[in-house]
């Protein structure tokens, strides 16, 4: 990826409410979805296709890695 994620905007999990703010973050930048921890976010953050990155949220809603 070459976009850089410090200069995205970063949007926190709906799910994250009632957690002190520890979650993951995800921004679309360049190419990209990054993903980053909250609790760190001047620490790494994971750069992947945003195409996969649609397909991986997409399963995670349509349940497919419920146990």
């Amino acid at each position: 990826m070459r976009a850089d994620p410090r200069q995205a905007s970063w949007k926190k999990s709906s799910y994250s409410n009632g957690q002190n703010g520890a979650c993951a973050e995800v921004a679309f930048a360049g190419p990209g979805a990054w993903v980053r921890d909250s609790k760190n976010p001047t620490g790494h953050a994971i750069g992947v296709d945003v195409v996969k990155f649609t397909e991986f949220v997409s399963a995670i809603k349509a349940g497919r890695f419920d146990l």
